[in-house]
């Protein structure tokens, strides 16, 4: 991707992370508790392992600060990092704001791919909201059952 003058630069987090107290941590390893009792009187092993191996992990996404990644934005496409998501792989685009936080989230042609949410300093939303609006239609976003999920267990 060939930088200019014309590329739109910014910097922001990967995720947005929520503070979670200690009864957090405590729900979910009761929850997870109750979960595998049930699963071991069942005689359900393998399910058993997997809750445990899913909370282990979750409980370490959730205390890992987000990494503050490099963006560019050109007639090419959108560049995270050394990743390029090219306008040609998305039907659409929408804006959301999380709490104080704006994000575009592009819509993948394809039928199962995930959505792609890249937060953006408000200062710099016209000239990026612009810069999409000249390529893709903008589009209505509603949470979907992912995003639902994620803001129930403030992850």
């Amino acid at each position: 991707m060939t930088e200019n003058i014309n590329d739109i630069r910014w910097e922001a987090h990967e995720y947005i992370q929520r503070d979670k107290n200690a009864g957090w941590y405590v729900a979910m390893v009761l929850i997870a508790a109750a979960i595998v009792a049930l699963a071991v009187w069942r005689g359900w092993w393998t399910f058993a392992a997997l809750i445990v191996v899913c909370v282990i992990a979750l409980i370490l996404y959730s205390v890992r600060p987000p990494r503050k990644l490099h963006y560019v934005l050109n007639k090419e496409g959108l560049k995270e990092e050394n990743k390029l998501y090219k306008f040609e792989d998305f039907k659409a685009f929408g804006i959301d704001k999380d709490d104080k936080y704006y994000a575009i989230v592009l819509i993948s042609k394809k039928r199962f791919s995930p959505r792609v949410r890249v937060y953006f300093p408000q200062e710099s939303g016209e000239q990026i909201i612009d810069m999409f609006g000249m390529r893709l239609p903008m589009e209505e976003v509603k949470p979907d059952f992912v995003d639902k999920i994620v803001k129930l267990l403030r992850i």
